[in-house]
């Protein structure tokens, strides 16, 4: 049985870890930062149990004394649980300058979130092997064949955890039950090396069902209070709640994936409408490109614009055809749950990653138009997609005057403007003309706001004017961004391309 016990922790290990990013996300992102601080914390916290248990065992190899840190270790997987939510939102606000008195940066107050939820229970875990091997020596001729066979277990169990926890359980229990589950499991492996202390384990037990009543209680009161729904799918993890919107005190349903910001919203008494600023600049397509007859829209999100193009049919050339390339199917279904959207057989869904469905549309009819929304959130941008190699891509499923719409989030001047000045030059390395439009704050380019690239194909010059009002405004929005200076930041490509770095201004 204590063969077993080092495969459940084994497997425990990596289950929490890839766990830990669906826990922090909504918080502090998925950008390389958080999953460095991930990874670095439990591999040192790893190393620490390693070498502590193997002094622990050498001093007291007793059988009952594993079973106890096993049974700690479950107890603290169950704090993480508990506190998670708490200790992530003072952390946001600590990481948010302007918000605290003492503000952290981003990968501070990841370092900190991974070590105090994450870092307890992986030291706990790391002494497992060592003194499982401890228990199992019966003489040195044999010691490296009984060391060998328990780490190979435990490795084993995290080969096995982690295609558990990346190909089933993310998207079938959620986060928090996985959490609970695997305190459980833990309570299990600990009685697997002895079968002792039935009352501290009854009791560990009882605490997890505890624990797990008051979360869901807790849950339920949120969804009936704010209409909020804490949802994980295969890819990620999704908040869908109501709030007000800050600009028109309009009741919003939005969708938010990560921290600083929303992916999506929706007026919930006009689901059509464009409830988010940046996604009426997408209206520009229809400017640009009057004969419009084929759209391609990176980024699905709550398919906020393609409800907005079934129902104005006549700013886009008639009722053009549009295909909507989403990489998540749990985001569709959210979108169609939560958010209105009824599908269409104008518009074809595909569930793949942008870069592979351009690579496969090459020699097929040409759009007129693409856009590009494929930015999970202000710190987590899909690399591959903002690099040269995918501008090319979307050159090459253009016809000859085609148009390109990206949404950007950055600066456009000063310090916090690297990504936007390396995504213009990027674009700007494929496309002959390449304008910029500031969605947030116009009159403060060094503002870190929404700003639309509009990448055109023909280098003939666009028109900027237009009758329509709300067109103009956007129109008038245009921002000249100067000729290149040796300061910029080089072309993404797939080679080279910190995105992440420079959204987080390290």
């Amino acid at each position: 049985m204590l063969e077993l016990a080092v495969f459940l922790c084994g497997a425990v290990v990596m289950v929490l870890e890839l766990t830990g990013s669906r826990v922090l996300a909504p918080f502090l992102g998925t950008s390389i930062v958080v999953w460095t601080s991930l990874i670095g914390v439990v591999l040192g916290a790893l190393s620490l149990g390693y070498w502590w248990g193997g002094r622990l065992a050498d001093r007291r190899p007793e059988p009952k004394l594993l079973s106890r840190l096993i049974l700690l270790a479950a107890v603290t997987t169950l704090f993480m649980a508990a506190s998670k939510g708490l200790l992530l939102t003072f952390l946001l606000h600590k990481s948010s300058l302007g918000v605290s008195d003492m503000p952290l940066n981003m990968a501070g107050a990841t370092l900190a979130a991974t070590l105090i939820l994450f870092g307890p229970a992986s030291v706990l875990l790391g002494m497992v092997s060592p003194f499982a091997v401890r228990l199992r020596m019966e003489s040195a001729s044999s010691s490296g064949r009984t060391a060998g066979n328990l780490y190979a277990l435990s490795t084993l169990g995290s080969i096995v955890g982690t295609f558990a926890a990346g190909f089933w359980l993310t998207a079938t229990l959620g986060t928090t039950n996985i959490i609970l589950c695997m305190a459980g499991v833990l309570v299990l492996a600990s009685a697997c090396v002895h079968r002792g202390d039935a009352l501290g384990k009854l009791g560990a037990l009882a605490l997890i069902v505890a624990v797990a009543g008051t979360l869901s209680l807790y849950d339920a009161r949120l969804q009936s209070a704010v209409g909020l729904f804490d949802l994980d799918t295969s890819y990620q993890r999704v908040l869908v709640f109501s709030t007000q919107s800050v600009v028109s005190g309009r009741e919003t349903r939005v969708l938010a994936t990560g921290p600083e910001g929303v992916q999506s919203a929706m007026f919930p008494d006009e689901p059509q409408a464009l409830a988010v600023p940046y996604t009426r600049f997408y209206r520009l397509a229809g400017h640009f490109r009057p004969d419009l007859r084929r759209m391609l829209m990176l980024g699905g999100g709550g398919y906020s614009f393609p409800k907005y193009v079934l129902s104005q049919p006549h700013e886009f050339g008639g009722q053009p055809s549009l295909d909507v390339v989403e990489i998540d199917p749990g985001i569709t279904a959210i979108a169609g749950e939560h958010f209105g959207w009824p599908g269409h057989p104008d518009v074809r869904v595909h569930h793949d990653d942008a870069r592979r469905f351009l690579a496969r549309a090459q020699g097929s009819q040409p759009y007129q138009v693409a856009l590009m929304d494929v930015f999970t959130s202000h710190y987590s941008v899909p690399f591959h997609l903002a690099t040269q190699e995918t501008v090319r891509g979307l050159s090459q499923a253009l016809d000859a005057d085609g148009v390109v719409l990206v949404n950007c989030i950055s600066a456009a001047t000063g310090p916090r403007s690297r990504f936007y000045r390396a995504l213009l030059a990027t674009y700007k390395s494929v496309f002959p003309r390449v304008e910029s439009f500031l969605v947030g704050n116009r009159d403060d380019p060094a503002d870190f706001q929404n700003i639309m690239l509009v990448a055109f194909k023909s280098p003939a010059a666009p028109l900027f004017t237009s009758p329509d009002a709300e067109l103009q405004a956007m129109l008038d929005a245009r921002y000249e961004p100067g000729p290149p200076h040796p300061g910029d930041p080089p072309v993404l490509t797939d080679d080279f391309a910190p995105v992440d770095h420079y959204l987080l201004s390290l």
